[in-house]
């Protein structure tokens, strides 16, 4: 649940019927305690918390995320030992249906919830994570969490929290000045999570990418993530120093299944020399010479570039150790809180944070109900081109336009861009279709969703910027012929002026082909490795599928997209794989494009070297070649048969430093290798 809550900033789905609708949930009184749900892009929502007159715990939420809209209530009760003996969550998420209850009779717990049921003898005093429900439910976990003797719980369904300090600040001013600690929770997640308490350990609030601050706070969202941003910070050099091997001299992999990504073919029985973070030999096992080089033998094994991930939002310091472990040593961060970017790349280059290589964007967008989280908001021309200049001054690659961006200014933002080097890309602003973005200047098109939109109604195209930019094509694309107007044109002119695509197949997945309570293939191979509450919402469904269409339909608009990315591919699109998830789907990614009809060898082109080539890296890296920067992978088993061997990474090269693959999984939290 808390889980739940540190992912919203990424959600994508779509509202559905409720099976409480929203005047029949509970209603807060005037005293009822109240958050406001914010991020850089103004205000989300809202939330509450109080004891009804029966002492029951109530919640409230009503939060719109792009149109993606919460309404759920919750009512709880605790047991003689402290912890929940009821809880009742009702409304509408997303997924649909948002009930869930829980409950301890005779020394048993039940649960049933949108995704699962289950028992468990209950005897010792536990916590249970609800699957969702207003952040009352969290401020209820942790208050009981810091209130433990050792700052610790058991949780049902399983796992256990820990609670560990990590700052203190003063928010507020005058009569609501006061002093509020930042506690790092673990067990929930694979990476801490930061929630902040009073000095009575109340839950004072959140400040992940979104916050829940108490109102008369929410003017306090920076200062609360920078704090805790440098107090985590404090973490990193350690990492650094366990972690990165530097060789004494040059090292060679020897007798290497190779990924040549520059050929785009596999080449058996090969040898790879580094010294000095640059690539000096690669050929045959049986010409090489090695040397003196420190030795690795690859036999059964994969070397293969570094791979990309051209869609990771970059979470947090804990991001970059998982990111290596799965041998990604390069990301594209499309959009982030600008300043904990900055800070993270300035900490990157002087060695005091480990992760890969991170290419960031800034997200431009304009102000209305639909605003991006962490965006920058611009409310004219002016502020637009000034904002595209902001970023280049920041350091930043790109800029992100978004779906709120007022169309009228999308032609001098580019020029500007253009102007200063910077690539452009993102969703197309509301009311406009691609090939209007690309002819005023795109780069790129971020998400296949908004390829396809070339071909939506024009009632679609209008409400582009909601949940139509999701219920649109997974209502319509199923029936598009993409070798018929419009598709045939935008994939033409896509391919004749190197428009990048950047799909991120596997999230689309994740929200038209699952129903609730289905394991989604991109984290199956994971189960077993993270918390239980993590691997538990792994089994939230995906949209909540409108009521004259099917799953289905669904899942034959999901097809209609992969057939999609393999037709640009054909005709000369740059594909670049990515995933706006949580970081573990690229590999998904890559089994996606295998399934609608790539090579292997052309999916992990569209992880290694075309990335590259999009931030005019190609020269430097996204191959390995004599001269390029050490920055590769060694994989044990065959991914040009089976592409789902990228997983099993063993050690990663990043810039000529060595990393083992497992030492990286135990960092960033993971108890084992992934299947």
């Amino acid at each position: 649940m808390l889980f739940r809550a540190a992912l919203l900033a990424c959600a994508l789905a779509t509202p559905a019927l409720a099976q409480v609708p929203p005047d029949q949930l509970a209603k807060p009184p005037a005293d009822a305690r109240h958050f406001i749900i914010e991020s850089t892009g103004g205000k989300h929502g809202d939330s509450w918390m109080w004891t009804a007159a029966d002492g029951s715990l109530m919640g409230r939420e009503s939060m719109n995320l792009r149109g993606q809209k919460w309404e759920v209530d919750s009512s709880g009760s605790a047991g003689a030992d402290g912890m929940p003996g009821r809880i009742t969550v009702r409304g509408a998420t997303p997924q649909g249906d948002a009930g869930e209850s829980f409950a301890i009779t005779d020394g048993k717990a039940q649960w049933k919830s949108q995704i699962d049921a289950g028992s468990a003898a209950y005897g010792a005093p536990a916590f249970y994570s609800t699957v969702g429900g207003p952040m009352a439910l969290t401020a209820w976990f942790v208050e009981r969490l810091l209130a433990s003797p050792d700052k610790s719980l058991a949780l049902l369904p399983g796992g256990r929290a820990r609670a560990t300090p990590l700052t203190t600040l003063a928010v507020g001013s005058g009569p609501t000045q006061q002093t509020i600690t930042a506690w790092s929770v673990t067990g929930i997640s694979t990476t801490p999570v930061p929630v902040w308490a009073d000095a009575s350990g109340k839950f004072f609030g959140l400040a992940f990418g979104l916050g829940w601050l108490p109102e008369g706070y929410e003017g306090e969202l920076a200062r609360l993530e920078a704090a805790q941003a440098k107090a985590i910070a404090a973490m990193a050099p350690a990492l650094v120093k366990s972690l990165v091997k530097t060789p004494a001299g040059a090292v060679a992999f020897t007798h290497v299944r190779l990924f040549d990504a520059d050929a785009g073919v596999f080449r058996p029985d090969q040898t790879v020399v580094f010294d000095k973070g640059r690539i000096t030999a690669v050929g045959p096992a049986a010409k090489v010479k090695t040397g003196a080089a420190q030795t690795i033998d690859g036999s059964g094994h994969t070397l293969v570039p570094g791979l990309w991930d051209v869609h990771m939002h970059v979470g947090d310091d804990f991001t970059g150790p998982q990111e290596l472990s799965l041998g990604i040593t390069s990301v594209r961060d499309p959009g982030n809180n600008d300043p904990l970017t900055i800070d993270r790349a300035r900490r990157r280059a002087a060695g005091e944070l480990l992760g890969p290589n991170v290419y960031a964007s800034s997200l431009i967008d304009g102000k209305g109900p639909n605003t991006a989280q962490v965006a920058n908001v611009v409310t004219s021309e002016a502020e637009a081109i000034a904002a595209v200049q902001k970023a280049k001054a920041g350091g930043f690659i790109g800029v992100k336009f978004y779906g709120t961006f007022d169309p009228k200014w999308l032609k001098p933002a580019i020029v500007e861009a253009h102007k200063l080097g910077l690539h452009v890309h993102g969703h197309v602003p509301q009311g406009i279709r691609p090939m209007d973005a690309i002819n005023a200047g795109y780069d790129e098109i971020t998400h296949i969703n908004w390829v396809m939109m070339q071909a939506m109604p024009d009632s679609v195209i209008a409400a582009s910027n909601g949940i139509m930019r999701f219920e649109g094509p997974g209502r319509y694309a199923k029936d598009v012929d993409l070798d018929a107007e419009p598709m045939k044109t935008i994939v033409a002119t896509m391919a004749k002026k190197k428009i990048f695509s950047d799909p991120t197949l596997v999230t689309f997945e994740s929200l038209y082909v699952p129903d609730n309570g289905d394991l989604s293939p991109a984290y199956a191979p994971f189960v077993g490795t993270m918390p239980p509450t993590t691997e538990r919402g792994f089994r939230s469904g995906g949209f909540a599928v409108p009521a004259d269409l099917t799953r289905a339909d669904y899942r034959k608009s999901f097809a209609k997209m992969g057939a999609l990315v393999v037709k640009m591919q054909r005709a000369g699109v740059p594909i670049v794989a990515g995933t706006d998830g949580n970081g573990i789907e690229i590999i998904r990614e890559l089994e996606l494009y295998v399934a609608a009809g790539m090579t292997p060898g052309e999916a992990l082109t569209t992880a290694t070297l075309n990335p590259a080539k999009l931030v005019n890296q190609a020269a430097q890296t996204g191959s390995i070649k004599v001269g390029k920067v050490a920055d590769m992978v060694l994989v044990a088993g065959d991914p040009s048969v089976r592409i789902g061997d990228l997983r099993q990474t063993r050690t990663v090269v990043l810039g000529g430093k060595l990393l083992d693959a497992d030492a990286l999984r135990t960092a960033a939290g993971f108890s084992g290798r992934p299947k």
